[in-house]
Order: C-alpha cells, then structure tokens, then sequence
C-alpha cells in the first residue's frame, strides 16, 4: 500500500530548480475548451466533459456547444460559478510507484499521482495514465495545451518503456507488434521493439509507442500469451526518468520544457 504523504523531492543541482516563468493566458479567441486547459482544468477532453455538462458559462451564459469560442481577455469565463485564473505554469516530473492512481479523483482513497507533488494553487493534472500496477514517468503540470499534444496519437510523441515478460517474444511476435495489434479502440502498434535480456522463462523488453490506449502494453503482448509481470515508463519524448526514485520528483527546467514542447509541435522561444 502506498504512503498517502507528499511525495519526496530529488535532490538535483541548484540551477535544475527553475521553473520556467510565465502564465497560461491564451491570445486572441480560443475554443473553450482550450481556455479551460490553460486555465488547468485538466486537458482537453476533461474540459469538453465540463462543458457537455452545463457547468460553463461565458458573460452569464451557459455553454454547452464544443465549438464555442471566446476571448479570455475579453470575456468572463465561469466553471462551477468560480471565475477561471490563469496561474504561473509550473511542471513536475514525477516517479509514479505501484499502486498509486493516475486520476484526479478516487473514490476508493487511494494515493493519487498528484498527492506526490507540493500542494499549490495550481490545478496540476497528470499528463496520460499509467495503471495500477505499472510504475515510472509521469508529468504533472496545469499546461493544458502541452498535455493534449503530448497524449494525442496525432502528434507522435514517443513513449518508452522497460516491460519484463512471461516467455520470450520471437521475431514473429515482434513483427507483429510493429505492424499493429487490433484492440477494441482500433490499432495499437509499437515503434520499437528490442529484447534486452532472455530468461528461461521470461524476457525484458524496452519498447516504445505513439499512442496511449487503456493498458495498451498488457493487451498487445497478452495477445501472443506474454503476461506483463512488470512495466516502466522511462521516457515521455525528449523528457527521461532519470534518477529518480519511486515517489520523487522533481521540477522540470526550462530547457525541457522547451524540448517537450518542441517535441510536441508547439512554437516556443529558445532558453539559453
């Protein structure tokens, strides 16, 4: 069971403590959705969610079309009555241990991903999911804009993992990983594959993939009767785990948060 105190923080270089300075307010008119993110809503689907729900209004009104635009600079935006901030980004990486929860809520009370980091004003939300029982590399960061190029399978930010096996895949089962397993949401294919170590019984992997399907990892390689005995995310793009050790973190640079964003397609300023 995993401890429900805050997380402990990596003892990096001093110069390793920066954030990088800045608001989230968007320029211009912005999808509603969009201004929710950077407000730190969570990511993108999350604030479609709270506006399919009647729990936005703009100037008084209540929203419920996707579509809708507005100007943040211009307009008041409420979620829940509460008139939306937009708070200094800040962004955490995070080693996720077993048995903690990637999502904002849990009935049961379990130990979130987001108990590891300081409390501060900021909704910080984490960036994809790993499940239960998988551990490594998560962000957390209230940038909602970032979040959604980082998850979403269009814009190909690599994922990489270390994955410990039952039995040992044969070229054939690697073949047809890279070229794609059909799960209920579609397919599911690997960027790489490569075998690091051979058991007699098992196998470890490091695999990598574009995607971000529910347990996807699990499902693919149960479907050639390989039982994932252990999985680590040990690379979001650009961004690895390094040394950090299960329920610690650490504060990103800005010169990662710049090869993140570049990663993602997004247009920042370089940090020297």
């Amino acid at each position: 069971m995993v401890s429900k105190k805050r997380g402990r923080k990596s003892v990096p270089s001093p110069d390793r403590q920066i954030s990088l300075p800045g608001k989230a307010v968007p320029k211009g008119t912005q999808r509603l959705q969009r201004l929710l993110a950077a407000a730190g809503f969570g990511s993108r689907r999350q604030c479609e969610e709270l506006i399919l729900a009647g729990r936005v209004e703009v100037d008084g009104r209540v929203v419920t079309e996707l579509g809708a635009k507005a100007d943040a600079t211009r307009s008041e935006i409420r979620v829940d009555g509460l008139l939306i901030q937009f708070p200094e980004l800040v962004y955490y990486a995070v080693y996720k241990p077993p048995g903690a929860v990637s999502t904002t809520r849990d009935p049961s009370g379990r130990t979130r991903v987001i108990d590891l980091v300081p409390e501060t004003e900021a909704r910080v939300f984490a960036v994809g999911r790993l499940d239960l029982h998988s551990e490594g590399l998560m962000l957390l960061t209230n940038d909602g804009e970032l979040a959604y190029r980082l998850t979403h399978p269009r814009f190909g930010v690599p994922k990489r993992y270390r994955v410990v096996v039952a039995g040992v895949p044969t070229q054939e089962v690697i073949r047809k990983l890279l070229k794609g397993v059909h799960l209920a949401e579609g397919i599911a294919r690997a960027k790489s594959v490569r075998i690091l170590k051979k058991y007699r019984q098992s196998a470890v992997l490091d695999l990598t993939l574009c995607e971000g399907h529910n347990r996807e990892i699990r499902r693919m390689l149960a479907r050639f009767g390989h039982k994932v005995y252990k999985l680590k995310r040990l690379g979001i793009g650009p961004l690895s785990l390094g040394k950090l050790r299960p329920g610690e973190y650490r504060v990103l640079t800005p010169a990662e948060v710049t090869a993140l964003k570049e990663a993602a397609g997004l247009s920042v300023e370089k940090v020297s």
